[in-house]
This record gives C-alpha cells, structure tokens and sequence, in this order.
C-alpha cells in the first residue's frame, strides 16, 4: 500500500487492550503506530498468555514480568539475546498476563529518520520486518517498559478503510522454542513486510 499522511482514525483506547489477547492481537494488524510521529502499519503480531510456556508470565511474577501483570494498554518492552528491545502491548484485565508481540510494520511515517537509525538500506521493506527492527527504526527502548500506549510519544490508531478487504491470516508462532504448534501469529495476507513469510498451521 502507498504511503498517506497520519490518518484520523479513532486512537485505541485502554478498553481495546483489555480484551482476549488472541482478539487484540488480529485486531492490532491494520493498525497504525507512531513513537513520536515515525511509525507505519502493523502487518504482524503474536500473541502470549499467561498460561503459554513461551510467555515470560509462565514463571510467574518477577521484576522483569511486573509489567505484564500490570493495567492493559502499557508497553511491555524487554530486551532479548542482550541486544534488541521488543515491543508487546499489555492485555486482558490487570493480573491476568498477556501481551502481544508487535513483529513487523509497513513504515510510512519518518522513513528518513527510520533510515538514519538502521542504516542506509535501499529496500524500505527491511526498515521494520522483524520486532528488534522495528523498535530500532521507531527509537523505541527499554526506557520505555511500562508506559502507557495511549499517551504520548506512542500513538495507536484504528483500521483506516483502506484496510477494508485486507485479510488476516493466523499461523504458527516463530523465533520461539516452546509452544511453536499454537496457531498465535497473525499476518496482513500477501504483505511484502512481513519478518519471515507465513506457514499454514500443522
């Protein structure tokens, strides 16, 4: 999809976060995310509950998980293989644990900037198709664990009608050990900007 400027569709509430995690994560594909106005379309989440063995939460609660048994709508950021930061938006009602990993993004929003960050690359397909890219591209860091998405500088809008006959398609989970049978990914079908192309569920 081409480029736009920053729509005006509704920003996602605290209420769209506290909701069945496996619900918010299809729902969140199509969804805009800016981090202080670079930001483009989410094409790819997993999804992670509390009672998943892939899920930080499994453990039970440490300093690390307090964020995901925290109020839903909060960033859960944490670094992974000591290099790079992932975002996951916090859901279900408070105690519960739950987060969906935000995987990729069509930039459309300060790809100038994006670039600047992750380096002068030609194809803008590679500037946020992998989690640890994303939040490079976007400056997002661990400072930023436990802030609210419904502030500022995050900004989280609704499916832009463009989006209308866009289909989402779940499949296997990937970059995980555990778990990798549930069927928790959801991706924009036939979008170039995924981080690895999607599997059919065994």
């Amino acid at each position: 999809m081409s480029a736009s400027e920053p729509g005006t569709e509704p920003l996602l509430a605290v209420g769209f976060y506290e909701r069945s995690v496996h619900e918010v994560a299809r729902d969140l594909v199509g969804c805009s995310l800016r981090f202080g106005g670079v930001g483009g379309v989410i094409v790819e989440t997993e999804s992670y509950e509390r009672e998943d063995p892939a899920c930080h939460a499994y453990v039970g609660r440490t300093a690390r998980t307090e964020t995901l048994f925290g109020p839903p709508g909060r960033a859960y950021v944490y670094l992974s293989y000591g290099i790079h930061s992932l975002l996951n938006a916090v859901c279900e009602p408070e105690g519960d644990a739950a987060a969906v990993l935000i995987r990729a993004l069509e930039p459309r929003w300060g790809l100038e900037q994006m670039r600047e960050r992750r380096g002068p690359l030609a194809d803008e397909r590679a500037l946020c198709s992998g989690p640890g890219k994303l939040t490079e591209a976007l400056g997002i860091g661990l400072a930023m664990n436990g802030s609210p998405l419904t502030e500022a500088p995050f900004e989280l809008r609704a499916w832009s009608p463009e989006w209308s006959g866009v289909e989402v398609v779940p499949g296997p989970r990937i970059g995980i050990t555990r778990a990798t049978e549930l069927p928790w990914r959801f991706c924009a079908a036939d979008s170039r900007y995924l981080s690895r192309p999607l599997r059919a569920a065994a």
